[in-house]
């Protein structure tokens, strides 16, 4: 009698729900079964494939190198499967499956969550997966569908749609601007207290400002220091509010406080460098139409954003 195969495709999304969950008893949790039941499961998998996929310890687990392999191939033969049957579907307009978004902390929170909410309001059968970090993860990962991030990325191979224009601005409250006066040239802030952020791969305590157009534009990279500094822009945002010194933060994110005037530009005259929004995804996701639906919610959403 012949042997079972090593990979059974009924199992895929099975391994991917466990590696996401991030220990047994979670996945348990996440699929209606018991830990007991998980455990057996993926040791029948491991006997079958002839090698471990997860090290397990009593609160946690962790992939093996052979793990983190099968999860990859996983994960994108699932979301081959999920395009396909959007493709082979496409006439009911009815997306469905699985979409896994990455944001930034402030912005996922504040302007991504409330889109996510309008579209599985409008299509339920999708579930979406939301998670928010620091840093935006490597472009060459396939842990997620859709990406959202400031800038666009070198990489030719993804898919980069603009979503909304996004400039940096300077500020500061009035209380700072009353007690230590107003710069009003680029070097004038050596001798101010700036907030510091510490994210992505921005070069840290270096702010870049341009003045002029075509021929006449003129870059000034200036040293900046500050004795408060964080990886945290609401954090930073909220120092700025108490008076505590000058702020280099996206326009989305002060745009209400400028507005109330609760903090005040500093520098207006100055460009910093471009922080435009886009959404990411891989080439092969363009025919799926969770994706592109998604997209355009979020393209609709923040078409305000620069205005």
């Amino acid at each position: 009698m012949a042997s079972s195969p090593g990979v059974q495709p009924s199992e895929l999304g099975f391994f991917a729900s466990v590696a996401t969950a991030g220990s047994l008893s979670a996945a348990a949790r996440d699929l209606g079964i018991t830990t007991a039941a998980v455990s057996k499961r993926l040791a029948q998998m491991e006997s079958r494939i002839g090698m471990p996929l997860v090290t397990r310890t009593t609160r946690r687990m962790s992939l093996t190198p052979e793990g983190e392999v099968y999860l990859e191939h996983a994960r994108r033969i699932l979301s081959d499967i999920d395009d396909l049957d959007q493709l082979l579907t496409r006439s009911k307009g009815r997306p469905s499956g699985l979409l896994r978004v990455n944001a930034t902390l402030g912005f996922g929170r504040m302007h991504v969550a409330p889109v996510i909410s309008e579209y599985v309001a409008t299509y339920p059968e999708v579930d979406v997966q939301l998670q928010l970090s620091a840093d935006p993860p490597p472009l060459t990962e396939d842990a997620f569908d859709v990406c959202i991030r400031f800038g666009r990325p070198p990489d030719a191979r993804i898919v980069a749609k603009k979503l909304a224009p996004n400039r940096r601005l300077l500020c500061a409250s009035p209380k700072y601007l009353r007690d230590h006066g107003t710069p009003h040239t680029p070097s004038d802030l050596r001798s101010h207290n700036c907030i510091g952020i510490r994210q992505g791969s921005d070069a840290y305590g270096v702010w870049r400002l341009t003045s002029g157009k075509g021929t006449k534009e003129r870059t000034e990279s200036v040293h900046v220091r500050g004795n408060l500094t964080t990886n945290d822009g609401e954090i930073a945002v909220n120092w700025a509010l108490e008076g505590h010194g000058i702020l280099m933060r996206a326009e989305w994110d002060i745009e209400r406080f400028l507005r109330s005037g609760r903090l005040v530009q500093v520098l207006p005259q100055y460009a910093t460098p471009e922080a435009d929004i886009y959404a990411v995804y891989q080439q092969r996701h363009q025919l799926s139409s969770r994706i592109r639906l998604f997209v355009e919610f979020l393209a609709a959403k923040f078409s305000e954003f620069g205005k």
